[in-house]
């Protein structure tokens, strides 16, 4: 018994829940670049935890306002997608990826929609650049009530020819630098907030392509959502859920052998290529308080890919 009550102790004390004004203490440490629309944040009760009015309806718990989201792997592709997205539900922005030059651009278009927006480069699979991604939140923003963990690479080389450096590689980027993200934004994050993780299908099935490290990061992505659901969800309130797309448009689409997409169309169901925004829809809903009863769950989007 008494081992029991150390290591409840000691789970409790290394990351509880944090006291009174111990965010407010965060702060972007000195050195690291970021641009964007200075603003100090109140720091006021988390906006999941507001007590709502009958007359709420249920499209506004779709709605992100006065919400402050991490997107990382936000310079292009689906992260730019989701980013535009999240701003259009009401929330705020900090975007982070290792193309500062393109960040840019989808600072300008978060701030077309009339959003704050922070960016700074960021790698993933440097710790250090994911807390200092979470301070750049704290020091604008004061919070951090999403964190989308985006940013991913793809590969594919023969199981017998793929170096040890290739390999990790990947799982640096993949797997690991979603846990560097989700440890620094879980310190700083309120009860009602939510982590989503970027899966994909290929985590769950094979699709003809020699990927072996790129499905392992992702089989490996399913598997962290669990587990950090069970650890934070009840003691933290945070929900931590994964999407899992298919075959979305995206740079990493373009990569693929020409007639590739057109002989995967044969699985899915729904007969074609997904469109990013229906991809972006579901992670407005596992975002919001759309879906506060929902974590530690892998959510397929693949036009039933997966069923065939």
């Amino acid at each position: 018994m008494a081992r029991v009550t150390a290591l409840l102790g000691a789970l409790t004390s290394d990351d509880g829940p944090l006291g009174p004004g111990s965010r407010s203490t965060l702060r972007h440490r000195a050195g690291v670049p970021f641009v964007g629309t200075p603003v100090r944040a109140h720091r006021a009760v988390h906006p999941a935890q507001r007590v709502r009015s009958p007359a709420v309806g249920i499209l506004d718990r779709f709605r992100l306002d006065d919400r402050v989201a991490v997107v990382t792997g936000a310079s292009s592709g689906l992260g730019a997608v989701f980013a535009r997205t999240l701003a259009e539900a009401g929330a705020d922005l900090v975007l982070g990826a290792r193309r500062e030059h393109r960040l840019g651009e989808t600072r300008a278009e978060v701030e077309k929609l009339g959003r704050r927006c922070v960016t700074v480069r960021t790698d993933v699979s440097s710790p250090e650049d994911c807390q200092a991604l979470v301070d750049a939140a704290m020091t604008e923003f004061d919070r951090v009530d999403v964190l989308v963990n985006n940013a991913g690479i793809g590969t594919a080389v023969p199981a017998t020819r793929e170096t040890p450096e290739q390999f990790r590689s990947v799982i640096d980027v993949n797997l690991n630098g979603c846990y560097w993200m989700a440890q620094a934004a879980a310190k700083v994050m309120a009860p009602g907030s939510s982590i989503v993780n970027i899966s994909s299908v290929l985590g769950m099935t094979t699709a003809g392509l020699p990927q072996a490290a790129y499905t392992s990061s992702k089989a490996g992505l399913i598997g962290l959502t669990r587990d950090l659901a069970q650890q934070w969800s009840g003691r933290k309130g945070i929900r931590v859920n994964a999407l899992a797309p298919g075959f979305f448009t995206s740079e990493m689409t373009d990569t693929y052998p020409e007639g590739y997409l057109e002989s995967q169309k044969q699985r899915i169901l729904a007969g074609r290529i997904g469109d990013p925004d229906e991809l972006a829809a579901a992670l407005v809903f596992l975002a919001s308080d759309a879906g506060s009863y929902v974590t530690g769950v892998t959510l397929p989007v693949e036009g039933g890919l997966l069923t065939s």
